[in-house]
């Protein structure tokens, strides 16, 4: 539980720091006054001044802010006017303008002083990205080509998939085009929920029903194995399971099945698959030993009456067997821009089919959610932290930019409305619109959360 409270604050707090630093340096290089930088918004928790600008760390974390001179209508979200702007002075009348404030600089240089944070964010990822392809290579993305479909996991109204060849190619699923295995998993996640056409290189297509709910469309994804050149090691054993009855144990490496040699972990499955309810032989390696197991496969049958064989295993790559591809600097830093440019547009892709429906909004996730994930990446290793990392901020600019007050794309609607009719929106308007956009963000996060709590509970 430490490990993931402390991944979760090193991850938002890292992103949110980079996000306001963006708007941090190109205030000062427009030479604009700034009173305060934040992490978090409300009453401020832990502070202190250096300069004409006071740090802090807020109540709320739900992103940051950076005051800058002139910009009253963040007084409320700050901590409230009375605190802002001591009681003398707003007797005195409304403040005057001076010339590091924001409103005194020319609109495009405030257009890019609120887009830097959503920059700084992108700028994060493509570094990120490409620091993963130098240091550790990339992993080689499998052909979409079916090398497995694990029965019971399918869920309701997928079992068509079932009886689908293996080592069929898959071309297509609905209106996406499929070029990789990563391409299918991420098609079968953002598919608007419902009838689905499967369409295939070599076998005539299938539709499926996709389920809305995020368990049930996760138990789709991993029922799809790719073809595996991985030698059959075994990584769990269920207890009580026929595997684990013969004395079969985690890290034995299957050689042969009766008299058939396994090379791969596909093959080791189909022998399975074929030998039905008769007793198997299994030689294995445990620690350079060969063993020699006798094993009787369960039959389970499917809700449709179709029957397959397990017997309580499942594999994993040994040591050295995923295939990555080492990049140099060039290709690293290519590697990084394309990795940001694809989640960028899958996040995009992901807002724009929550808002036509397409995609349930039960997808959405929140905190909970975020600080699960960052201490499975952090316990997985730097590599996997890193990647999610890169991944988060690519979301975190891409949401910045929604057209609500207080975020950024709420700011840059102000800026051009300004543009476009030659004066600016009213202090007045601008109060009120982002205490709106506050509370809609407020209303927004409770609604994430809520998400999340179905999804730790099981529902």
């Amino acid at each position: 539980m430490l490990t993931t409270l402390l991944a979760a604050a090193v991850v938002l707090g890292v992103l949110i720091f980079v996000h306001e630093l963006g708007h941090f340096l190109t205030a000062k290089w427009a030479d604009i006054e700034v009173p305060r930088f934040s992490i978090g918004f409300g009453p401020r928790v832990l502070s202190f001044k250096r300069g004409e600008t006071e740090y802090a760390i807020s109540l709320l974390p739900l992103g940051g802010y950076v005051k800058m001179a002139g910009m009253e209508e963040m007084e409320d979200i700050e901590g409230g006017p009375a605190e802002a702007r001591p009681a003398a002075a707003a007797a005195a009348g409304p403040r005057a303008r001076g010339p590091r404030d924001f409103e005194s600089k020319s609109l495009p240089v405030r257009t890019l002083v609120i887009s830097a944070g959503v920059i700084m964010n992108l700028i994060f990822a493509f570094v990120a990205f490409s620091i993963v392809g130098l240091l550790w290579g990339v992993p080689a993305d499998p052909e979409p080509v079916i090398g497995n479909v694990v029965e019971e996991r399918l869920p309701a109204g997928a079992e068509a998939l079932a009886s689908v060849p293996r080592l069929v190619r898959i071309n297509a699923i609905g209106r996406d085009t499929i070029t990789g295995f990563d391409a299918l998993q991420i098609a079968l996640g953002t598919a608007r929920a419902g009838p689905t056409e499967v369409r295939f290189a070599n076998a005539p297509p299938v539709t499926i029903d996709v389920p809305s709910g995020d368990s049930a469309r996760g138990m789709l994804i991993a029922a799809l194995e790719p073809v595996s050149e991985s030698e059959a090691v075994l990584d769990s054993v269920v207890a009580g399971a026929p595997a684990d009855r013969a004395g079969l144990e985690v890290g034995d490496r299957v050689l042969r099945v009766g008299g058939r040699p396994v090379t791969s972990w596909q093959e080791f499955g189909n022998a399975i698959e074929q030998v039905g309810s008769e007793p198997l032989t299994l030689f294995v390696d445990r620690g350079g030993d060969t063993l020699e197991f006798t094993v009787v496969a369960e039959t389970r049958t499917l809700a449709d009456g179709r029957a397959y064989n397990r017997i309580g295993v499942s594999g994993r790559a040994a040591p050295g067997q995923v295939t990555r591809s080492r990049l140099g600097p060039v290709r690293a830093v290519v590697y990084g821009a394309i990795e940001t440019w694809h989640w960028i547009r899958l996040t995009v892709d992901f807002l724009t089919g929550m808002f036509s429906g397409r995609i349930s909004p039960r997808n959405v996730g929140g905190p909970i959610l975020i600080t699960q994930i960052s201490g499975d990446a952090a316990r997985a290793g730097f590599e996997t932290l890193l990647n999610f990392m890169a991944l988060l901020s690519v979301n975190l600019a891409i949401l910045n930019l929604l057209p609500i007050p207080v975020l950024d794309g709420g700011h840059l609607v102000f800026l051009l409305i300004e543009g476009v009719r030659g004066r600016p929106v009213s202090i007045e308007q601008r109060v009120r619109l982002t205490k709106v956009g506050f509370f809609l963000i407020l209303a927004l996060m409770t609604f994430a959360i809520g998400n999340d709590l179905v999804r730790w509970i099981g529902l």
